[in-house]
């Protein structure tokens, strides 16, 4: 059945430079035409792939806007169809009353993702790659945005299609040898099958180690700020944010909820949590503020412990420190603007980071960087390495590690090798499903929702 040609605004929406409007189908070009009215008179279908030209968009001879239009002939598009993009003045009314006239001439509004999606069914892309579009497009820190190019480029991809390669390889020979006894097959050897079986294990093994590994600057990393009243906590967050994020006073306890930022730290995402202050207290606001915090305390994947430089240690510090044995944490020892009265032995003794800073005079905040990046063990991250990009995608890569586990315990076991077979077969099949080449429309559909209009 022919597929509907659709076009959405694939820039964002509001005001701006440009505006675009793709559209894509087999009668993009023809329904670009019709709307389309080129200065040198020269219909869009008349160009080839790859041109441009300058005209006037029309709805019924009534001049809407200029626009470039660009064309691109299958299979040399970014879905693999006839594309044309209008490159309009940007601006939610021009490009809405664009998108309009488009539709109205023949294009069915595209959904959420449809274009990645058209490119991942026309062999453009495999999954993996397709679903490194919109982490490029959702990337907040450089090293995100390396890391999801690395995976659109085909570095994720290569990784897979090694492991899944040597494991066909395998599983045929397995096959031929038990299925044709009378032919001249070499013989099967244990220790040939059991060395393929490992060496995959270990390439699995890295993409999960590396996922875990590389998710906190990828994806970012849940951080709460703790600590006494008035130790700075919210003069950090603002310093982290970038600006008066916290409501900050010399009164204890100002901070009653908790107060939340993304901010980027160096090649860091941080999903900050600025809590009130941990203390005993009657006030029952404030101590519905505390009760949160310890709350936070106990679901974050990393804790700034805040304590104030130019107070003497107390039992309220004691008593933190000790809550934090179990959990991923930074010591900061705030106010090195001032006088130091903190004896922070016992800290440093507990809390294996400890960074002194002033947050209020903007002083420490690269110490502060790397000790984070130590403590959440990104600081051999590679980027370029192609790294997983999803729970979804862990989860996979460990059921393919589990089936090749299986395989592993059933020839060690002295199981048939049709056993082993099986096994094999099914890391296979979840190897496949990464890339999309294995996959039903359910989940490709479940993927792509997920994307943004336009793209």
């Amino acid at each position: 059945m022919k597929e509907h040609t659709i076009a959405a605004i694939s820039t964002a929406q509001g005001e701006g430079g440009i505006g675009i409007i793709r559209i894509s189908g087999e009668d993009a070009i023809s329904i670009a035409d019709k709307v389309f009215s080129p200065i040198s008179s020269k219909a869009l279908r008349a160009l080839e792939g790859y041109s441009a030209s300058y005209g006037k968009i029309l709805e019924n001879g009534e001049v809407l806007d200029e626009a470039v239009a660009i064309v691109y002939r299958a299979p040399r598009s970014f879905t693999g169809e006839n594309v044309v993009e209008l490159c309009c003045h940007g601006g939610l009314f021009v490009t809405r009353q664009v998108l309009r006239v488009v539709l109205s001439n023949g294009a069915v509004l595209a959904e959420p993702g449809e274009f990645t999606k058209r490119a991942f069914l026309n062999g453009k892309m495999d999954l993996l790659e397709a679903q490194s579009v919109m982490d490029i497009i959702s990337a907040k820190s450089r090293q995100a945005a390396r890391a999801a190019i690395s995976v659109r480029e085909g570095a994720l991809s290569k990784k897979i299609s090694k492991v899944k390669a040597e494991l066909l390889t395998l599983a045929a020979h397995l096959s031929a040898w038990a299925d044709y006894p009378e032919e001249d097959i070499p013989e099967v050897e244990d220790f040939a099958v059991l060395e393929t079986l490992k060496n995959s294990d270990k390439s699995l093994r890295k993409l999960i180690d590396d996922y875990d590994r590389g998710k906190s600057v990828t994806k970012g990393v849940d951080t709460v700020i703790v600590g006494k009243p008035n130790v700075g906590k919210s003069t950090l967050m603002n310093l982290l944010s970038g600006f008066d994020k916290s409501i900050v006073t010399d009164i204890p306890g100002t901070t009653r909820d908790v107060v939340e930022e993304t901010v980027i730290l160096g090649d860091l995402v941080l999903r900050l949590s600025d809590t009130a202050g941990i203390r005993e207290t009657d006030n029952p606001v404030e101590k519905i503020g505390v009760l949160k915090a310890r709350q936070r305390l106990n679901s974050g994947a990393l804790v700034l412990a805040v304590f104030d430089g130019s107070e003497e240690f107390s039992q309220e510090d004691r008593e933190l420190v000790d809550s934090l044995s179990q959990i991923p944490c930074v010591a900061v020892i705030n106010k090195t603007d001032l006088e130091k009265k903190l004896d922070d032995s016992y800290i440093k003794e507990k809390i294996g980071k400890t960074v002194c800073l002033s947050a209020k005079e903007g002083v420490g905040e690269e110490e502060l960087e790397k000790a984070i990046t130590e403590v959440i063990g990104a600081e051999n991250f590679d980027a370029s390495a192609g790294i997983l990009s999803s729970e979804a995608q862990r989860e996979t890569v460990v059921s393919a590690l589990r089936s090749l586990n299986e395989a592993e315990n059933a020839l060690t076991f002295g199981f048939s090798l049709d056993a082993v077979t099986v096994c094999i077969e099914e890391t296979i099949e979840n190897l496949m499903k990464l890339t999309g080449e294995s996959v039903s429309e359910a989940v490709v559909n479940e993927v792509f929702h997920n994307f943004c209009l336009g793209k």
